[in-house]
């Protein structure tokens, strides 16, 4: 009797496993993906110069952001508008969400609340095809969120194949609003960008989010 109730404690906690639980060993053991880095990985990215606005909010908003040091500043003034600019230049034929809970197997502990996720649809009420996850950084630690952020993509892959959606890349970062990692999955195996990118460098970091949506062409102008 009293066994089982243990084995009943074991799997509810396993049940309530969420992505930020994920390291770099729980996601090639538990979710079967194979992981490597690689240099060079975003070199076929093509720099996309920011916008006016863009510049100008990076200028204000992220001293801002680095003289109050905190996640979440650093979230609101950097990471957020980066990731809006790529929305904004392509019309919005895409979708940005944050925060936002995406449970998709709780088996696997692939649920929980996401950073930023980019989905590949211009429907804004609700994640239906997810493309690009995006994870904060804790303590300006990258390789803190890693694992999380590994969990995401393998959780939007999966989304995507249930829903017959065919999306053959999956891609994902990491920052801490001032620099970046990035990274894409394919079947089953992650390849890690070996380059970190810092914001200095936001045309590049814009070139490289801007990838998954290639066939979407961006708007002209500022």
């Amino acid at each position: 009797m009293t066994c089982g109730v243990c084995h009943s404690r074991l799997d509810n906690k396993k049940h309530e496993m969420a992505y930020s639980d994920f390291t770099i060993s729980r996601v090639k053991k538990e979710l079967g993906v194979a992981i490597s880095e690689t240099s060079g990985l975003f070199d076929r990215a093509i720099a996309f110069p920011p916008s006016e606005l863009l510049q100008s909010i990076l200028q204000r908003s992220g001293r801002l952001a680095r003289l109050i040091g905190t996640e979440k500043a650093k979230s609101e003034f950097l990471i957020a508008p980066i990731l809006a600019e790529i929305t904004a230049q392509l019309d919005y034929r895409i979708s940005l969400f944050s925060g936002t809970e995406f449970n998709v197997d709780a088996e696997k502990g692939l649920q929980g609340f996401c950073d930023f996720i980019l989905s590949r649809s211009p429907e804004q009420l609700e994640i239906s095809a997810p493309i690009v996850a995006i994870v904060e950084a804790k303590n300006d630690n990258l390789k803190s969120g890693l694992g999380q952020c590994m969990a995401e993509m393998v959780a939007a892959q999966l989304f995507n194949d249930r829903e017959g959606i065919e999306i053959e890349l999956i891609y994902g970062g990491v920052t801490t609003g001032t620099s970046w990692l990035f990274m894409q999955l394919e079947g089953n195996h992650i390849q890690l960008d070996d380059r970190e990118y810092f914001i200095n460098e936001i045309d590049n970091i814009l070139g490289i989010l801007m990838l998954p949506f290639r066939e979407i062409s961006p708007v002209s102008g500022d």
